[in-house]
């Protein structure tokens, strides 16, 4: 589990919360192919991603709160703005699936579920304070699927000279746009987690998995 939280945190730490010059999406955004997001859409998956980061960057550089006030703020901002329980059953489909090896009860997976949102948004801001000065250029965008998704595709640079990181976000189209999945310099997150869950399932048991995300905090 280890793994798996330090990939959350470097992938929220460095994505959501080091943007300090989002651009515009570039005239050579990609076009939709039929079905798929239009450049609009684009667009608007684009100033989705800005504006996150702009509010998050509001909560970082309030000098009038406090740390727990501003992660408190900041677990709001996260809540509102990423598909939380779409991406955590995502997590677990392979135990949902008619051929699950672990038959998980009704029980099981409304506790799954009210511990996933805390876990996930603990374990991002803890690596809120380690990007505050980093920088997001929106590259380009692409359509995805033929349900209005759209990849907006990030260049997160290091004013101290690190090495720069790429980072795709998925933006799930729709009435409210919501970031479901991230990927950094060509890894998945959503795979790795997936794969990590898996892995403590079947040493700990589920309800083990349960118990480990109460007590992260």
């Amino acid at each position: 589990m280890k793994h798996l939280v330090s990939a959350m945190s470097l992938v929220l730490g460095a994505a959501s919360i080091g943007a300090t010059a989002l651009v515009a999406v570039p005239a050579s955004a990609q076009q939709a192919p039929a079905g798929a997001a239009t450049p609009d859409q684009q667009k608007a998956a684009a100033a989705f991603i800005d504006k996150l980061a702009a509010d998050a960057f509001v909560v970082l550089r309030d000098k009038s709160l406090t740390k727990d006030q501003a992660r408190t703020k900041f677990r709001a901002l996260l809540r509102n703005n990423f598909a939380v329980d779409e991406a955590g059953l995502r997590l677990i489909r392979r135990y949902r699936a008619p051929n699950s090896p672990i038959k998980l009860t009704d029980a099981q997976l409304t506790a799954y579920r009210q511990a996933l949102p805390d876990f996930l948004i603990n374990t991002y801001s803890d690596r809120l304070y380690d990007f505050a000065s980093s920088k997001v250029t929106i590259v380009r965008t692409v359509p995805r699927g033929n349900r209005g998704d759209v990849d907006v595709v990030t260049r997160i640079t290091d004013p101290k000279g690190g090495k720069p990181i790429d980072a795709t976000w998925a933006v799930k189209g729709g009435a409210k746009p919501l970031v479901n999945n991230i990927t950094v310099n060509g890894v998945n997150v959503a795979l790795t987690q997936e794969a990590d869950f898996s892995a403590y399932i079947e040493k700990n048991g589920f309800d083990a998995l349960v118990d480990f995300m109460k007590k992260s905090k």
